[in-house]
Order: C-alpha cells, then structure tokens, then sequence
C-alpha cells in the first residue's frame, strides 16, 4: 500500500522549518518580516515572501491539526456575565463555560439583555453538540418517573427473573 507523499516534499528547507515558520505566524500574529528575523537568529536565511507562501499554503492543515487537539468541551455548561469597561464604557460580556471551564463562546452587549444572550448561547452549545444542564435535569427527572414505576426487569418478564435468597 503506497504512503501520500509529504506535502512539504519538494521545497527547498526542511518540513521542520515550514512548520515551525508557519506555527510561529498563525499563533503569535507575528509579522512575515518578524517571523524572518527569529528564523535568522537560528541560523535560517529565508525570504518573508516563501514564509508569506508558506503561511498560505499549509496554514489550513496546520488549523486543522490544532482544532483536532483541542480539548473536547464537557456536557454540562453555565453562562457567566462579566462587567467590563471598553473605550470608557460598561459594556456586558457573557461566556458559555462548560464544567472544565473551558470558554465555549462569548456574547459582548452595550446593553444588559439576558433574554438575548440566553437565545444566543444554544446555538453555541449545537455547535459543540453539548446540552445545558437544564436539558440533562430533565431528562433525569424523566429516568427518575420510569424508575417510579417500578424496577427495570432489563426487558425480560417477571416470571423469569430468579427470586434471589436472602
């Protein structure tokens, strides 16, 4: 069975280069010719216009790969409102936050609406295809009615389920 052939396979640096280039643009918003200037401490003469090509070229996988190792949000999450000031003005910023703590999405109003950013933040969780803990505290309480009516047999009749000793 033949491998895909290497996308950096071709150009005239080393893969780990590429990369490293293409990680130092995408995460610290470094410019093409600040990126340049850090390659050359280490030793890499390279143009900021093959960084620029670089950048265009494998910036997609490697956002793929970061999204890929990203962790996964939990089930459960709780909005949060934070007053802040931007520009001299109280602004309002409300965060989705599931139960690790991880920020899901964030909603910044000029004006204090909470009827707005609660219609706003389930479509964030459809995105994560997670549930706000209202819906799990229903579906408990409902796991809670069938178990009222009594115990789960696991779907086999009564008549067959041994009597234990005891």
């Amino acid at each position: 069975m033949a491998h895909a052939p290497s996308p950096y396979c071709g150009f005239c640096y080393p893969a780990e280069v590429i990369q490293h280039a293409v990680w130092l643009y995408h995460c610290f918003s470094l410019s093409l010719r600040d990126v340049k200037t850090i390659l050359a401490v280490r030793g890499v003469m390279v143009s900021y216009e093959s960084i620029r090509d670089w950048g265009l070229r494998f910036g997609r996988l490697f956002a793929n790969e970061l999204k890929r190792r990203r962790p996964r949000p939990g089930d459960k999450w709780h909005m949060d409102e934070v007053f802040i000031r931007v520009g001299g003005k109280r602004h309002y910023l409300w965060r989705a936050i599931d139960q690790d703590g991880h920020v899901l999405d964030i909603l910044v109003q000029s004006r204090r609406n909470t009827r707005a950013a609660k219609r706003f933040f389930p479509q964030a969780a459809a995105r994560f295809a997670i549930r706000a803990s209202s819906d799990r505290d229903r579906q408990a309480q409902e796991l809670r009615g069938s178990e009222a009516q009594g115990p789960a047999t696991c779907g086999a009749p009564a008549e067959q389920i041994p009597e234990q000793p005891g």
